[in-house]
């Protein structure tokens, strides 16, 4: 099948904004063996979108257009779509209803405007939007399937998982229950876990497994797009293979599915009604940040303290003011650790210490991370020497923050070595 994605708007064709939109689209069809043949991108212009779908009518079996289905001027799917179809836009009355109540819920009044966005293509086939109030249609222009979806993301991309992939699945004569389980680790890096997961694919029994990566430092995330018949199916074959995954990546593995590093981190301590205090440097404070705005952090999240300079850290904790004098190592991280734990009453610490070299930024540019977690109990260090310009060791701070204290409440070890960090030599 050729597939062509159409991606509208004057923004993205200028690059005001990154067409992330495009690379979830066919990141999400290849997982599932649909492979996108062309992409076109088109600003608000009428005749060049009337082009552009003419064009991919000759020569495509199935368009995904992305964008122009809102309620004001620029938005030109719909009528131009009519166009390219030869017929005339009409009022979908289901979807003005829904739109209506939409609104109404919410205790608002519809903007006139928005009734643009129930005028379809005369006989176009309703993709429905539970998240949004553009409603996608789908409609029939030369001899490619066009089907339309919002530009905002996330009612794009529901609208593809529901709707639009099952049927590209199935006018493909592939196998329609479908399923993408997903794997995010920290600290093992993309070929290296392929190398691990090598041959992992023939685990199921008879096939339908496919076996991918998406790297976006500092994380990995690990996919496995399965098909079958029915989901007994995708069941049967799924499990010997993600039991395999999970035994050869290990500790690695901080999260599946949906499922965050720091949402993990504070279901963790929230089980053990445990509450948490973090100091940090050259992060910007983006370890509390991951946390503090997950439901339930109040209830965790005791104090956060954001510094450079090692006399306000001490200054924030309680130290002497020279208690840092002699630098960043796994002992000063142990005693700010320490230091906070008392002066918070939190049961858990976690101290994040970064002392980067000098000089302008570039791909030799490293940091030196020291951490600590304290607790009544004991208390655990970790340094690592980082590689690869300032934010890459910023980065690389956060997330091996959250990733060590993961791995303490989860009573795996801190130190395990990461692909990420430079092997210093030992003295002799």
């Amino acid at each position: 099948m050729r597939i062509e994605v159409i991606s509208t708007g004057d923004e993205v064709l200028t690059g005001k904004i990154v067409n992330t939109n495009f690379s979830w689209i066919s990141q999400k069809l290849e997982d599932f063996g649909l492979a996108v043949t062309w992409e076109t991108t088109v600003g608000d212009d009428r005749e060049d979108l009337l082009l552009a779908f003419r064009l991919a009518g000759e020569r495509a079996d199935a368009v995904i257009v992305n964008g122009g289905l809102g309620p004001t001027v620029d938005d030109l799917s719909q009528e131009i779509a009519a166009r390219a179809a030869g017929v005339e836009l009409e009022l979908n009355e289901a979807w003005l209803a829904k739109m209506e109540d939409y609104f109404k819920r919410r205790s608002r009044v519809m903007p006139p405007n928005n009734r643009k966005q129930a005028m379809l293509p005369a006989g176009a086939e309703v993709l429905d939007n539970p998240v949004g109030t553009a409603c996608g249609f789908a409609v029939t222009i030369g001899r490619a399937r066009f089907m339309f979806t919002p530009g905002v993301p996330r009612e794009m991309r529901r609208m593809l998982e529901d709707q639009i992939i099952p049927w590209l699945l199935a006018r493909a004569g592939k196998q329609t229950a479908i399923f993408l389980k997903r794997f995010h680790s920290y600290g093992i890096g993309e070929s290296h876990a392929d190398a691990l997961l090598h041959g992992v694919e023939a685990l199921a029994p008879g096939g339908g497994v496919k076996l991918g990566f998406r790297a976006h430092y500092p994380q990995l995330e690990t996919k496995l797009a399965v098909r079958g018949a029915d989901m007994d199916e995708v069941r049967s074959k799924l499990l010997p293979v993600e039991a395999a995954v999970r035994q050869r990546l290990g500790n690695f593995i901080l999260a599946e599915d949906d499922a965050t590093l720091e949402g993990v981190v504070l279901s963790a301590m929230r089980a053990r009604e445990a509450t948490l205090a973090i100091v940090e440097t050259f992060s910007s404070g983006q370890i509390a940040g991951r946390i503090a705005h997950l439901p339930g952090a109040e209830t965790v999240l005791r104090r956060g303290v954001v510094a450079r300079r090692r006399e306000d850290i001490c200054a924030a904790v309680g130290l002497d003011p020279d208690a840092l004098n002699e630098g960043i190592s796994k002992e000063t991280a142990a005693r700010v650790a320490r230091a906070m734990l008392a002066q918070t009453g939190a049961t858990h610490a976690l101290a994040v210490l970064v002392d980067v070299d000098d000089g302008a930024d570039r791909i030799e540019f490293a940091g030196t991370i020291c951490l600590a977690i304290a607790t009544a109990r004991d208390t655990v260090v970790r340094r690592s020497r980082v590689v690869g310009g300032r934010d890459w060791v910023r980065l690389g701070a956060v997330e091996m923050g959250l990733d060590c204290l993961r791995r303490y409440l989860q009573g795996l070890p801190v130190d395990e070595r990461i692909d990420f960090e430079k092997v210093e030599e030992r003295p002799a």
